[in-house]
């Protein structure tokens, strides 16, 4: 297994071939009550989160989904993600910044096709554009934020997995 790298991608995913079979690896999560942590199990998924008193805005949170690969081995998928619905917020700011720029684009064209001033509508464009910098650059600020609790986040899975 790779160690997190110092740049952390938007969502980091990892992959881990463990040597315990599946359900051990579960209740060795379910077993495991330590400050700061909340753990959810559902089936085979596992949801390590911060308790409500260490989060903030940006606070991630990281999934595990154990496979069995046979009766003595699993493999753990894990994947590092802020709150779900931080997530959806922030996706539905890009979408919806994407749709008016693509409005403004057609008002625009169908402006100068008819000859009618179109200034005000590639000033909007311009607007859209830089607001995505601004929510990019506000994304960028978050995963900065986030960094240190993410990698909490992995070295108590390591605990927990005992691959310290």
């Amino acid at each position: 297994m790779k160690a997190l790298p110092n740049d952390i991608v938007l969502r980091p995913r990892f992959q881990l071939e463990l040597t315990q079979p599946k359900e051990s690896v579960l209740q060795s999560f379910e077993n495991n009550k330590k400050e700061p942590f909340l753990i959810n199990r559902i089936d085979d998924h596992v949801f390590i989160k911060f308790q409500k008193k260490d989060v903030h805005f940006w606070s991630p949170q990281l999934h595990l989904e154990i496979n069995e690969t046979d009766t003595e081995n699993s493999k753990v998928y894990g994947l590092f993600g802020p709150n779900p619905t931080l997530w959806t917020f922030f996706m539905f700011l890009h979408f919806g910044v994407g749709t008016f720029f693509i409005i403004f684009g057609i008002w625009a064209y169908s402006s100068a096709s008819l000859g009618k001033s179109y200034g005000l509508q590639l000033g909007a464009m311009i607007f859209m554009v830089i607001l995505w910098f601004v929510l990019y650059a506000f994304g960028r600020a978050g995963r900065r934020k986030g960094k240190p609790q993410m990698n909490q986040l992995f070295h108590f899975m390591r605990e927990v997995l005992d691959l310290s």
